[in-house]
This record gives structure tokens, C-alpha cells and sequence, in this order.
């Protein structure tokens, strides 16, 4: 059974979308400054997003899969790069993003968040709480003083006291209960582990630089600091990871009993030293149909310990009163809403419909933007209604309660099946989704053959 590995990546601001939708890097914005500014933003903003993506690109080495915007060994850079970073929240906070919103072109143009729409057992924006996440890289390699300036310039675009809070950890960082007690007394209500394996062998090739048991040892840490949200990422499909190794990983998640996990399967990405190590045959990936036994294996587990799945790599507990699990990801769930985010940060990517922005990447050219032209935009991308409406379709069929009408409308300002009427109707006759009175979801066939799914949205959007 083949399993789709575009549809299991992990998702954060590091995220590009497939193409057409692609951003392409660029030093300087191509954005006319002087003349937004003398004539006003030409941009009907409805209203600040919700969800801040702040992204920390400074690791202590990077990990031999990694092709996300990260630097090792540059620590001497941390104290200028938390001050421009800073200055880029305030920016915001003082409503610097409607000038990468605005852009005076014509464009379909999203309609508020609507409030008050009825329950018919699917999401909405409106469901989800404000969101922060602080991404990287490790953001952990902060100082506590350091986390308390970000979060207090991002305080200013979006409220701290209302905000799920999360913060990305690297457990070979983070083995100090006090620090964890200080990003607790500071605000940050969720962490998220990236632990990806407990097979110490499969750690070395990865290039993590903790062990099993120090991974163990810190998610313990962080209960006994109080955090009662606790995310584990890990990973499958690794280089010569057996399903015996994996069953056994899966039996020591449920003992650890944490509140979320995320499952991804291993992309070996181009240009990484994984990849080179691959292609010289220094180790070798698990086939497809081996990467789809682990993923149904992790499907069936994870149910029988009382995790609800709530979207391809995603499981949580609490079953809640809504379509979400109680410990669910508010602010991951945004974007697979296709919700308008903002973002901070090198190479931190945002997104204000009808425009898709993101930052300088290198670290010294982004901290020297923001010192010399007090914004560090790299590149704006103009989106159409085409892009809005097969983008809300990708990604809102990720989770499992797929795509209501109501929330594409909501949206989109249109009726979904008014654009995509005959493309549910073929999916459905072919068994690939599920069609009722409030929305459509992948079939548990389509979930293993996602890719199939989203070509026919990509392909009606390449079309429009």
C-alpha cells in the first residue's frame, strides 16, 4: 500500500507551497515602497490575523535530513538577531504587515472572519483560539531573557494571555528544569519536543544530538515544570528502520503518555547530507509500501491508547466538545484552515490573502534589512481566487474533518461546490472522498492516496 509522503510533511513556516504556488527567493521586495506610503495601502484589511509564526534559525548543528532555513555555530549572532527580531514584532504590532498585504493590484479578496456560523460538525476560523509559535532551528537556544524580549514584542501583534503559546525544543538543549520553569512563567502554555526517534542508532544517523534517554528524561523535565500541553515529534521511514523497531517506538509513546504527537515519514530532501549519504548507498530509506505499514501501524496503535487523529500526522487526547481534540494544535490547524498568518523572523513566511510574503533568509543580511530599512521583506506574491480556493481545499483536507461548505465559504466567499462541483462528484465515484450535508473529507482510501486528491485541485487551479 503506498503512502504519499508530500501529504506527511511536517508543516511550519519553513513550508513552501507546491506550484504553482511557489515563493521564489529574493534579496530585496519587489515592492514599491514610497508610493504605498504616499497613497495610502489600497488594500481593504478586514482585520489583524490571529497567528504569529516567530522563527529562531540558530541550532548547535543541523541535522543531516534538515533543508529548513537553519544555521549551526553562529551564536555570536543570537543577541543582534533577537533585537532586529524585536523590532520586526513591533513592526508589525504597529501594523507594518498591511504594507506586504497591500498591493494596489487586482485581486480576489478574503471576507472577514465570520462569526456565528452554525455547527454542522465541521471547522471554521473562527473555532480557533489566537496562536504564537516560535519555530526554528531551536528557539530553545535562547536565554530566558531573550525569550521574554520576543514574547513581549510579540505581545504586540497578537496577546500573549490569550494566545496558545508553543514553543519548538530540541531535548538536547533543553535539560533544565529551571529554564523549562521559566518559559512556563513567561507565557508559553505548549512545547513541542522534536525527538524523532528512541532507537539511539537512528538518532546518530539523523545527526540529533541527544539520545533516547535524554529525550525521555526531558519531556519528564518539562511535566514537572508544569507544562500540561506537551507535543513529541517523531519520524518513520528512516534509514534502516525496521516495523519491529517502530512497533516497539509506538509501545514507549503510549507509556510516556504525552498529549500530542506528530508522526511524519522521513523526505529525503536534495542537497541535504542525508541525500548525499543515500545516493553514495552509505544507507538506505524504507521503501513506500514499508513507510505505509508504519503509518497504518501508528494509525491503529495510537487509537487503541486513546489518541484521537485529527489530521494526517497529527493525534491528540481529549476528545472535546468540537470537531478538535481538547490538546490539538490551534495554531497548525490555522494553517491547514488556510487562515491568514503573520510572521517574523529569517526566511519566516506569511500569509494575508491575496498576498504570500516572506523574509530576507541570511541571518546578517536580515538583521542588517532591519537596521537599515526597518522591515526585512524579501519577496511579496500576489495570489488569485484560483490559488484561494484550491489551497483552502489541499490543505483543509489534511485533517480529518476535511473541508466544510461553510468554512469555504467563509473563505473563499463562494460556495464550494459552485467551483468544484464536478471534481467532489469524480472523487467521490471513485472512492476518494466522502461527500454529506455539511462537507467533504478524504475516504480512508484517499488518505493513503493523497497525492491523487490534491492534483485534481492543483489542476483545476493550473486551469482557472
Amino acid at each position: 500500500m503506498l503512502i504519499y509522503n508530500y501529504f506527511l510533511l511536517a508543516f511550519n513556516q519553513n513550508y513552501t507551497p507546491p506550484h504553482p504556488f511557489l515563493i521564489r527567493p529574493h534579496l530585496r521586495p519587489s515592492v514599491d515602497r514610497s508610493s504605498q506610503r504616499a497613497t495610502g495601502y489600497g488594500y481593504n484589511i478586514h482585520m489583524q490575523p490571529r497567528h504569529l509564526y516567530i522563527h529562531i534559525p540558530f541550532c548547535q548543528r543541523r541535522c543531516s535530513y534538515c533543508d529548513f532555513n537553519t544555521y549551526a555555530n553562529m551564536e555570536d549572532r543570537i543577541e543582534a538577531y533577537v533585537a532586529a527580531l524585536c523590532d520586526e514584532l513591533r513592526w508589525l504590532g504597529a501594523g507594518g504587515w498591511q504594507l506586504a498585504a497591500a498591493g494596489g493590484a487586482q485581486s480576489i479578496i478574503a471576507p472577514p472572519l465570520s462569526h456565528g456560523i452554525a455547527d454542522t460538525g465541521y471547522l471554521t476560523r473562527a473555532a480557533l483560539r489566537p496562536t504564537i509559535f516560535l519555530g526554528g532551528g531551536t528557539p530553545t537556544v535562547l536565554s530566558l531573557s531573550q525569550m521574554e524580549r520576543v514574547l513581549m514584542a510579540a505581545n504586540t501583534v497578537v496577546s500573549v494571555a490569550d494566545a496558545e503559546v508553543t514553543t519548538e525544543a530540541n531535548p538536547g538543549t533543553v535539560i533544565d528544569q529551571a529554564y523549562l520553569r521559566g518559559l512556563r512563567t513567561l507565557g508559553i502554555n505548549r512545547i513541542s519536543f522534536g525527538v524523532q526517534s528512541l532507537h539511539d542508532p537512528l538518532l546518530r544517523v539523523l545527526g540529533r544530538i541527544h539520545t533516547a534517554g535524554e529525550a525521555i528524561e526531558t519531556y519528564h523535565q518539562a511535566r514537572r515544570a508544569g507544562f500540561e500541553r506537551i507535543n513529541l515529534d517523531f519520524m518513520f521511514g528512516l534509514p534502516g528502520q525496521t516495523l519491529a523497531q517502530w512497533r516497539h517506538t509506538l509501545d514507549q509513546l503510549l507509556v510516556l503518555d504525552a498529549d500530542h504527537f506528530s508522526l511524519y515519514s522521513l523526505i529525503v530532501e536534495e542537497d541535504t547530507p542525508l541525500h548525499q549519504q543515500v545516493l553514495k548507498g552509505l544507507v538506505a530509506v524504507p521503501d513506500d509500501d514499508l513507510a505505509g505499514e508504519m503509518y497504518e501501524l501508528a494509525m491503529e496503535r495510537l487509537a487503541v491508547g486513546g489518541y484521537t487523529q485529527y489530521e494526517i500526522s497529527n493525534w491528540a487526547k481529549g476528545a472535546g466538545e468540537g470537531v478538535l481534540p481538547t490538546q490539538a494544535s490551534h495554531h497548525n490547524v490555522a494553517y491547514w484552515l488556510n487562515a491568514d498568518w503573520l510572521a517574523a523572523g529569517a526566511g519566516a513566511h506569511a500569509h494575508v490573502q491575496p498576498r504570500r510574503w516572506h523574509d530576507i533568509l541570511n541571518i546578517d543580511d536580515y538583521i542588517r534589512s532591519m537596521r537599515d530599512h526597518g522591515d526585512a521583506l524579501a519577496e511579496t506574491t500576489l495570489l488569485s481566487a484560483a490559488d484561494l480556493h484550491s489551497e483552502t481545499m489541499i490543505m483543509g483536507l489534511r485533517l480529518n474533518a476535511g473541508v466544510g461548505y461553510a468554512h469555504f465559504r467563509d473563505r473563499c466567499g463562494v460556495d464550494m461546490r459552485t467551483v468544484y462541483g464536478p471534481v467532489l462528484d469524480e472523487l467521490a465515484d471513485v472512492g476518494l472522498l466522502v461527500q454529506d450535508a455539511g462537507g467533504v473529507r478524504l475516504s480512508e482510501r484517499g488518505r493513503m492516496l493523497g497525492n491523487q486528491v490534491w492534483l485534481r485541485f492543483l489542476d483545476e487551479a493550473v486551469a482557472a
